[in-house]
């Protein structure tokens, strides 16, 4: 019987089911929110869709020679861009095939792939070996693992999970598998399908057969221990899988797939661009570092620079046989080259052990360096000598002394005694300086002192014009390096740096406009607009008289002075018939050897020596060592001959199989009338042979007599008479008889000790 009251457990009884319902519908929609919530913070440091949209890879820089042909490209990742409708099928398959068999069908993941993954973890009990990634998760991954994160773990691949989704819905899925093969890396620093192919295969991506496809899509899942020419087996067992799969898919036939087993890996890279002009290179690099920082790494610049390809190899092929020459010289007593050939680590500090040398070939006219070789071998030592060496000068500087004298009116033909020479120093000790030879040929013009690189005739016209008017000459000219004013300067003991000199001999080819040395032509930037394009700095700093007087007596040094070597067909073989000047140079106890010389429209200096000055060889010589080698230079430069097969094959290896999509294109003919390189290659040489130097308007000329500096007479040996020439006003008045001769070569005491 009831009492009237509410039984409180029944009632609970009846509500508990609705509670329960409630809170559970609580929980769920709890847990939603709070998954969604999770979700959509979980990558808040993720790229937007919208930099999605907008996403650039980084790109190398490119170097170009100054006819368009690559030479290197610059930048933390070597990558060039190309459009996946520029590739063959089977570079597409041969990706899908073996990376996401079911990348056309997804939405930017794969659940049989997530659900193969989830196994495996569970059998190896760890969530950390990865798998079942999508292209497009993979695209997320390495476009922006930084913000993602590189560990492997669940929150990671629901970021790239995020990411993906995101680029599937604003981009095709054609769009996602090109940037995907842009962007991935195939080891070395080669990052894209076009720098992977030209440096595994030595062709563009467009050129890629089936093969070489499938072994490019097996390398980016681990990109050294299946690169090929580091490990061989691995890359065959993965590159012959991705090969099974495409014949699986329907891609190729299993005939074709065996047939495509059976094409061999390379076996070193294909294209060694490290090796070309490599000092010339790195200039370039830090010349644009200094100007454009990190943009230089990674914002895609053109950059057109001066480099002449062929020039180069001719350089480079003229200095290996003057080092080879010198080496195999009897008594040459320093560790040879060919020692240390295979070694791949730099020397300490850039010093190596072995014999230098430098070569930089310039345009006179413009200041572009056409080809630099700064050292032997840049694995060794990067240490640029071309531009960085500071080297003892010796008898290469004085055609700046006479230089100075011509300008302060003294004539070519004036008279110095060959003789001893005596001087005070300031520590109380006297200088006695030496001829090369011992022996002293009394009164002779200047113009013969140069010619036979007299050490007394440079040293009493030094003091004579004086050494302050000598020093500042060769700073207006182009060295800047400090030049002290004492005796020993007019016979070289400045140290000068080559590339310098080179800018100063320049001078005398432009007849009187120094042009400063310079690599680039202009920069641009990925979208082909101009960052900066240099003009030459040029000054005319001599009287073109003055210059063009010099010029002529540069002349006689190379056609029979101490240059004559540039002409001995036996050594030099640089024909008559291209007109050349130019000047020796040797140091005390024979540790640098140089030989400047130059063109109407090319100059070159050339020197040889050891990093840490020592005597290269007993009797070594400019004449001997220098000249030879830049008569064979220059002979490929205007003639071309049987040895210029080498530079051809050369070339050939390296740049006449690219193409426009290959960043280093043949380029037509540009502004300044640069010929196409196959064209240069068919006439045998590389540059027109230039018309002589003119005599210019206002010179004087004048048959002078050379025992004696006065006008040529019938008094005196016909055979001492030849043709001078004058600034106006320099020119002597007087004829010279014997009577006049004797005196001049018994000059009075105060005239000894000028």
């Amino acid at each position: 019987m009831s009492n009237g009251r509410l039984n409180p457990s029944s009632g609970f009884k009846a509500t508990l089911p609705k509670l329960l319902l409630f809170a559970g519908a609580l929980f769920l929609f709890g847990a939603i929110g709070g998954g969604w919530g999770a979700w959509q913070n979980l990558c808040v440091d993720c790229p937007s869709i919208a930099q999605i949209s907008t996403w650039e890879p980084e790109e190398t820089s490119k170097i170009l020679s100054h006819d368009g042909r690559l030479v290197a490209e610059i930048g933390l990742e070597r990558r060039t861009p190309v459009a996946l409708e520029d590739l063959p099928e089977h570079v597409k398959h041969a990706f899908v095939a073996l990376e996401d068999r079911r990348f056309y069908s997804h939405r930017g993941f794969d659940i049989r792939g997530i659900l193969r993954s989830a196994f495996r973890a569970v059998v190896n009990r760890s969530f950390s070996g990865g798998g079942g990634s999508t292209i497009s998760q993979q695209l997320a991954r390495n476009m922006f693992e930084e913000r993602i994160g590189r560990e492997k773990r669940i929150a990671r691949k629901l970021k790239e999970l995020q990411v993906a989704l995101a680029l599937e819905g604003t981009y095709s899925k054609d769009q996602i598998l090109e940037a995907y093969i842009n962007q991935i890396n195939y080891d070395r620093g080669w990052y894209g399908i076009q720098t992977a192919s030209r440096n595994y295969f030595g062709k563009n991506a467009s050129e890629l057969n089936p093969a070489e496809a499938a072994m490019l899509a097996a390398i980016p899942n681990r990109p050294a221990y299946y690169n090929p020419i580091r490990n061989p087996e691995n890359a065959l067992r993965r590159r012959n899988l991705a090969l099974g799969l495409m014949v699986d898919q329907g891609f190729l036939t299993e005939d074709e797939g065996q047939e495509w087993k059976a094409y061999p890996l390379p076996e070193s890279q294909a294209e060694p661009r490290e090796g070309l002009a490599p000092y010339f290179q790195e200039w370039v690099r830090k010349t644009l570092d200094d100007r454009f920082g990190s943009q230089l790494y990674t914002g895609g610049f053109t950059v057109h620079t001066t480099l002449d390809l062929d020039i180069q190899a001719a350089a480079e092929l003229s200095m290996e046989e003057g080092w080879a020459y010198i080496e195999g010289l009897p008594g040459f007593d320093h560790p040879l080259y060919e020692d240390y050939a295979e070694q791949t680590d730099p020397f300490e500090e850039g010093e190596t052990p072995y014999l230098q040398g430098v070569l930089i070939a310039l345009d006179p006219h413009t200041g572009g360096v056409r080809a630099m070789v700064g050292g032997r071998d840049f694995r060794h030592s990067k240490f640029n000598r071309a531009t960085q060496a500071l080297r003892q000068a010796g008898s290469s500087f004085k055609p700046f002394v006479y230089t100075a004298a011509l300008a302060s009116g003294i004539p070519a033909s004036h008279i110095l005694v060959d003789a001893p020479v005596v001087l005070p120093q300031v520590s109380g000790e006297e200088w006695k300086p030496q001829n090369f030879t011992e022996e002293f040929l009394g009164p002779i013009t200047i113009r013969e002192g140069l010619r036979r690189s007299i050490n007394m005739i440079a040293i009493k016209l030094g003091l004579e014009v004086g050494l302050e008017t000598v020093a500042q000459t060769a700073q207006m000219m182009g060295l800047r390096t400090e030049i002290e004013r004492f005796p020993s300067t007019s016979i070289g003991a400045a140290e000068i740096i080559p590339i310098q000199m080179a800018e100063a001999y320049a001078t005398f080819a432009t007849l009187g406009t120094r042009v400063r040395p310079q690599p680039i032509l202009k920069v641009l930037n990925r979208e082909g607009d101009v960052l900066w394009e240099p003009e030459p700095d040029k000054a005319q700093v001599l009287d073109s008289l003055t210059a063009r007087i010099m010029v002529s007596m540069l002349e006689d040094v190379v056609a029979r002075g101490t240059g004559y070597n540039v002409r001995d067909p036996g050594r030099g073989a640089l024909t008559y018939d291209v007109p050349a000047a130019g000047k020796t140079g040797t140091t005390n106890d024979a540790t640098n050897v140089w030989f400047q010389g130059f063109t109407p429209n090319l100059m070159a200096t050339i020197w040889f020596g050891m990093d840490r000055p020592v005597t290269i060889w007993e009797g070594a010589t400019g004449g001997g060592f220098g000249a030879p080698v830049w008569g064979r230079f220059m002979h490929r430069v205007y003639v071309g001959d049987s040895t210029q097969a080498h530079a051809d094959s050369v070339f050939r290896a390296r740049y006449l199989s690219e193409d426009s999509t290959s960043g280093g294109a043949l380029l037509e003919a540009d502004s300044t009338g640069d010929q196409r390189p196959e064209e240069v290659l068919g006439r045998g040489y590389l540059l027109p042979i230039p018309d002589p130097w003119p005599v210019l308007p206002g010179l004087v000329t004048k048959q002078v007599d050379n025992r004696s500096g006065l006008l040529a007479s019938r008094w005196c040996p016909a055979d001492s008479a030849y043709a001078e020439l004058f600034l106006p006003g320099t020119e002597p008045t007087e004829f010279c008889d014997m009577t006049g001769f004797r005196i001049r070569r018994n000059p009075a005491p105060e005239e000894k000790d000028r």
